[in-house]
């Protein structure tokens, strides 16, 4: 006769190697579970990804997928299948905590065993704390204690799961309806990834070899391949940051800190949102909930659809509506423009990223918009305000990323790729662009726009 089995519900931990909740239940029977929780968010791009990601684990596990509110779930599934414990790596983000929670409940109740892991990040967001025992507020502290701190190595993939004898019935894929219908998107996000965890342990591979000595430098450069691409799969948990850390620290490459630090940011990320639940909608400033955002739909969807008349700003606004991701540089220097020279409210621009990005991460994202609007605890000065021009020209130099997304602009030389506004009347005649017809003249200019954001964070900070 079969021991009894044990559940193990998966989320954000999409993989067989380095999974706690799943090498604590692989000796006996186990039923790996996904569910689709009722009511929960997830933006189109995200979900593509899931449907790839489930799709690639069913091919290695037997993996059910159930639909609902995981307690009622959970319990009706341990009923049915006379499991006597339930498995899974602990969330950090509100509403899954809240979740998980609500679940441990009921199951208690119907006296089933819940056993919790950490697994999703190098330290959970409660461990790390300031010698006086305060949680932190500065990044490089933070990452300065965490690197005092021991982090356990990644566990192996179970040789073998074994499932019950008579395994439960499950939801299917195409019934959950998952990607949004929308054929070119589809089409270039599947152009762009390959979502899977052996498509993570193969970008790292990759990665490695042949861009970790550089990464330090050429992570800046969009037009250059000098970054990981691992944030979707890692996102996912189709690779955990144990083993990025112990393969990154193995290899002893020039890059191999500096790509640390970005670990440390995500760990900082999930800290500040521990502390500060509600940071994805409220400043983490006081003073910023009074400031004069302004609300201009027209200017919103020129950003949105990447027709501002700043070409870094539009390729990588057309890039992140093509692919599902942006670069990080062009990440900071998009959502300064929203919220610096737009004067968006961070919020409104946030809400677009979760929308679009494969990489989409509740906290990350929030900490970033943040930490560009200046009103994060470890933001980057108010006075900072990216000009796109420059940035561009010191960024994508020959215009090459600009070239690759905003074609209509190819024909321009690399001297006003980057402010084509600039360009003499028979170049553009050479490049056929008639600005105002074929590319959008400047939304604003910049200069002014630096000027009126300045004085609206003066005034923003004078009246806290």
């Amino acid at each position: 006769m079969d021991a009894s089995p044990i559940i193990v519900w998966l989320r954000r931990d999409l993989r067989l190697a380095d999974n706690p909740a799943l090498a604590a239940a692989a000796a006996g029977p186990v039923i790996p579970v996904f569910i689709l929780e009722d009511g929960e968010e997830i933006g189109g791009a995200a979900r593509w990804w899931l449907r790839q990601s489930l799709a690639d684990l069913r091919r290695r596990m037997p993996l059910l997928l159930r639909r609902g509110e995981p307690a009622r779930v959970l319990t009706e599934l341990a009923a049915e299948t006379g499991a006597s414990a339930v498995h899974w790596n602990r969330r950090y983000s509100p509403a899954g905590a809240a979740s998980d929670r609500a679940a441990a409940a009921a199951l208690a109740e119907a006296g089933v065993a819940v056993r919790d892991f950490p697994g999703n990040l190098l330290f959970e967001p409660w461990t790390v704390r300031s010698r006086a025992g305060e949680p932190f507020r500065v990044f490089t502290p933070f990452w300065n204690r965490c690197r005092e701190h021991e982090v356990a190595a990644p566990l192996p993939a179970p040789d073998s799961l074994r499932g019950p004898s008579a395994p439960p019935r499950g939801d299917t894929l195409d019934s959950w309806r998952l990607p949004p219908d929308d054929p070119e998107w589809m089409d270039g996000l599947a152009a762009a990834w390959r979502p899977g965890e052996d498509a993570a342990a193969v970008r790292l591979a990759d990665f490695i070899d042949e861009s970790l000595d550089q990464y330090a430098t050429a992570r800046d450069r969009p037009d250059q391949p000098g970054t990981s691409r691992l944030s979707p799969h890692l996102s996912f948990g189709e690779i955990g940051p144990r083993q990025l850390r112990q393969a990154v620290g193995a290899a002893s490459l020039g890059g191999g800190e500096p790509f640390l630090r970005q670990l440390g940011w995500r760990e900082f990320a999930w800290h500040l949102l521990h502390h500060a639940p509600d940071m994805d909608r409220v400043p983490l400033r006081p003073e910023f909930a009074r400031f004069p955002w302004r609300s201009d739909d027209d200017l919103f969807e020129a950003w949105r659809q990447g027709r501002t008349g700043y070409p870094i700003v539009d390729a990588g606004m057309r890039c992140l509506r093509r692919t599902g991701w942006m670069h990080n540089r062009v990440r900071m220097i998009v959502a300064s423009f929203l919220v610096k020279d737009l004067l968006m409210p961070w919020e409104r621009g946030a809400a677009w990223f979760l929308e679009r990005l494969v990489d989409a991460d509740l906290a990350i994202n929030a900490a970033s918009w943040q930490w560009v609007a200046g009103c994060g605890t470890d933001a980057a000065p108010y006075f900072r305000i990216f000009n796109p021009v420059l940035q561009g020209e010191k960024f994508d130099p020959r215009g090459r990323f600009v070239r690759q997304w905003v074609p209509e602009l190819a024909g321009l030389p690399d001297l006003t790729i980057h402010r084509p506004w600039q360009a003499a009347p028979a170049a553009l005649a050479k490049a056929d662009i008639t600005l105002g017809q074929s590319y959008p003249p400047p939304v604003v200019d910049h200069g002014a726009a630096r000027r009126r954001a300045l004085l609206a964070y003066q005034q923003a900070r004078g009246a806290a």
